[in-house]
Formats: structure tokens, sequence, C-alpha cells
């Protein structure tokens, strides 16, 4: 039998370096936060999302949610004065369905995928999510799949809900780490990503994010503007795989883009 994939809930956590110190933040970057970058921040998030939740009152497809979503990501990243540069952005431009996984280093990170990834896509979220009033409705009807992490049961539920969007020409968008790393490193990944790319007969596109991390760490509220990067890896083939190489492509996965950071983040 196949290894049961992880959830992003339950997988291992790496603990051999501690936490650092919240870092220092300059004067001038807490004024710009605080009354520069969040009250825009928090005008456009309720302003695109009042746009979003009407057009999801006909729009079951998503596609028009998707528009909104990465004009609201774009004003983010304005507000937020760090640009972003993509390195092997060609290889997006005749992307066909795929299962894109990046690291994850911070909140910035979903606007910054939603900005400048350039073709529809779906995300994995918390199956949770789908229970709080107007945003599981909201999630439903703009086709973004919940992962239950409750039994392996509703794990594979999950998955296999990827697996149909991904079997409909759909791409996918998932964090193989779960959650934001506390310390700017990678931490362990979860293997549901590699499952459902398996399972889709579909390439899983490894993501590199840099500078995200330093632009708001975990657990601090401040924002440190500078330029940001996303490089574009390669497409890993997964024919004529089967869902017991899931653990080793996930490893492969997880070497990849471990090697796109290092090698960029200089």
């Amino acid at each position: 039998m196949p290894t049961t994939p992880q959830t992003t809930d339950n997988v291992e956590r790496t603990t051999d370096n501690a936490p650092p110190a919240p870092p220092r933040i300059p004067l001038t970057s807490r004024l710009f936060t605080y009354l520069v970058a969040i009250p825009l921040m928090a005008l456009s998030t309720a302003f695109f999302g009042c746009i979003a939740f009407l057009c999801a009152l006909w729009d079951r497809s998503g596609r028009q949610q998707h528009y909104i979503a990465r004009t609201w990501a774009r004003t983010m990243l304005l507000f937020s004065g760090s640009p972003v540069q993509v390195l092997g952005a060609e290889k997006l431009t005749h992307a066909d369905t795929a299962v894109y996984a990046s690291n994850h280093l911070s909140y910035m990170d979903t606007p910054v995928l939603f900005a400048k990834l350039p073709f529809q896509f779906r995300i994995l979220a918390k199956g949770g999510l789908w229970k709080v009033p107007f945003v599981g409705w909201y999630l439903h009807r703009s086709g973004q799949v919940p992962i239950h992490s409750g039994s392996p049961r509703s794990l594979i539920a999950g998955l296999l809900g990827g697996v149909k969007a991904l079997q409909s020409g759909m791409p996918l968008v998932v964090f193989p780490e779960g959650a934001r790393t506390p310390t700017g490193q990678l931490q362990n990944f979860a293997s549901g990503c590699a499952f459902m790319a398996i399972r889709a007969g579909v390439p899983l596109v490894p993501l590199a994010l840099i500078g995200t991390y330093d632009l708001l760490p975990i657990h601090t509220y401040c924002l440190r503007p500078r330029p940001l990067k996303i490089i574009v890896g390669d497409p890993i083939p997964t024919a004529h795989l089967t869902t017991r190489d899931a653990d080793a492509l996930t490893a492969q996965l997880f070497a990849e883009i471990t090697r796109l950071y290092h090698l960029h983040s200089a």
C-alpha cells in the first residue's frame, strides 16, 4: 500500500535551530507600516473583498474572483514598496496544468504568487475555513480545494479533490511546508503535493520565493520593504510514477527548491 500522504498540519518540523530573535525594526519602517502601508492594505482588502463576494453570486467557475485576487495582490505589493522579479518566467508563459509547489516564508507569499503567476490556478486551504460564515461559501464558489486532516480518510478525500481539479485542467499552487517558516529556512515538506501530481499525471513545478521572510517575518507586524524574487524551476515529470514514489518525489522537490533558494538568495 502507498504511504499515506501527510497533511501540512501533522508534518514533522525541524527543531535543530531555535527561532531567531525578532529583528530590530528601524523607526522609518515602523512609521511607513503603521501610517501608510497598513491603512492602504486594509482598504484594498476590504474593497476587493466586497467585489469578489459580489462576483461569486454569479460566477461559479472562480475565474472572475481570481482576476480580482490578482489585482488585489498587485496593490498589496505596491503598498508594501517591494518590487518582484521573476526568474525563469519563460517557463510560465506556456505553462500546462501542473502542481506548483513553493516554500512558505511569510504572509506576503500569497500576494506575490497571485500577482506574478500569469494563469488561473486554485489553492489548497485548511478545511476549517469552509465552516466560517461567508468565507467558506466564497472559497467553495471560487473553486478552492479544502484539506481536512482529522483522519487519513478525510485527508485522502481532500487530496483527491485536488486531483479532480488538476484533471479538469486547473493548476494548483501548494505550500508543502504547510506553515510559515519560523527561521527563514525551509522546513520539512508534506508529500501531498507529490501524491496529487502523480495521481493526476501532471508535472510538479518547484518555485523558490526569496525576500518575503525579510519583508514580513513570522510573528512581526512591520514591513521592511525590499526587492523580492520568484525562481521558477524546471518541471519535474511524474509519468510512469506511482503513489509509492510520492516520498522520493517530495525529497527531490525539497532538494530543488533548496538549491534554487540558496543559489539566488545571496
